[in-house]
């Protein structure tokens, strides 16, 4: 791939367009807010005038509510050899361009598993793919041609290439995306008129359940309105197990022992399933997932604390596999949770107490 262009550039359009350009290929940047375009091309991510002829792929980054009609624009222009979408929904946009009677073999569907909470090409990184899977979705009309171009974008943006069926896609991304968004967004609504001295107590737990419900409403409604159905089935298996949890609190409540029992008996239900299917989430690089032993630092706000932390483990030979910090509520402090195999836990908390840190049992 030599030359592309990308329509849309927000935080995905401007950040695989980034990656490409680091990578010497020719990027054209397109978007229906010019000033937008012109931001992405200041950070480097390509220029914003058009290109002077087919280029060999167009990648359509815009909501999904709209990528059909980008695409079905781009084709029947003839901008380039092969055409590719990012949108997180496959099965729709798939079907309106057949029914638009374009020709399918140039195009393939992808999604790129990868985001942040911001939105914009501000907020755009050329490795924000690296390490994530990137679900392709070729059918049998997929032309080798298409799918070799698309599989070199994943690969320039270092990204994992996953080839699934469309509509198996859809129903896996609302799974694991789509409808834990909206959980995380009811959560985070509890807060909304919560009182303050409650709001107060909020520790790392409560950040963790409600960090994507940060994101933009607008683009999430663009998403979930091109995906409801699925959503809408896993949300209703959620409520039917929200029932019966409530249903057992209430026994727990209850001056009779068989009920408070069985009460017991289905909270416990709840939390062994929640512990069966975390299990499976995969862990560092896309791994099985692996017990961690936690090595918990207290450190001041002041710059540079977690450098000298990284630098002192480092100094003991041991690899820090994940990190989290917890702050600490109306004071400039916090514990940092280092991650570590079971074996270098011992080693890096005497190593650590040794350099002056104070280590939390």
């Amino acid at each position: 791939m030599r030359t592309a262009l990308v329509i849309g550039t927000g935080l995905i359009g401007t950040s695989a367009a980034l990656a490409l350009s680091q990578r010497g290929v020719t990027v054209h940047l397109a978007d229906h807010d010019a000033e937008q375009a012109r931001t992405a091309a200041a950070l480097g991510a390509g220029t914003d005038e058009a290109p002077d002829g087919p280029v060999d792929l167009a990648i359509a980054a815009a909501p999904p509510a709209h990528v059909a009609d980008v695409l079905a624009d781009a084709m029947r222009r003839g901008v380039a050899r092969g055409y590719l979408d990012v949108a997180s929904v496959k099965g729709g946009p798939r079907r309106e361009l057949e029914a638009r009677g374009l020709d399918l073999s140039v195009y393939i569907g992808s999604h790129p598993m990868s985001g942040r909470e911001k939105s914009g090409p501000l907020a755009a990184t050329g490795d924000l793919f690296e390490g994530r899977p990137w679900v392709l979705t070729p059918t049998r009309d997929t032309d080798t041609e298409v799918l070799n171009l698309a599989l070199e974008l994943v690969s320039h943006c270092r990204a994992v290439p996953v080839v699934m069926d469309a509509d198996a896609h859809d129903r896996a991304v609302a799974l694991v995306s789509h409808m834990p968004h909206l959980v995380s967004s009811l959560v985070a609504a509890r807060l909304e008129h919560a009182e303050e001295a409650a709001v107060r107590l909020c520790g790392q737990g409560i950040r963790d359940v409600t960090r994507i419900a940060a994101s933009d409403p607008g683009m999430w409604i663009d998403i979930l309105s091109a995906n409801p159905g699925p959503v809408a089935d896993l949300l209703t298996d959620v409520a039917a197990d929200l029932e019966e949890t409530v249903r057992a609190l209430r026994a727990l409540q209850s001056s009779d022992d068989d009920k408070r029992r069985d009460g017991t008996t289905g909270i416990e239900d709840v939390l062994r399933r929640g512990n069966a299917g975390q299990i499976r989430v995969p862990g560092k690089h896309g791994s099985a997932p692996r017990a961690y032993e936690v090595v918990a630092v207290l450190i001041d706000d002041q710059p540079g604390q977690l450098a000298r932390i990284f630098a002192d483990a480092g100094r003991a030979g041991v690899n820090i596999e994940d990190v989290r910090i917890e702050h600490a509520t109306g004071q400039q402090a916090g514990l940092v949770q280092l991650m570590v195999e079971p074996k270098a836990a011992p080693v890096l908390s005497a190593a650590l107490r040794d350099r002056g840190w104070a280590i939390r049992q």
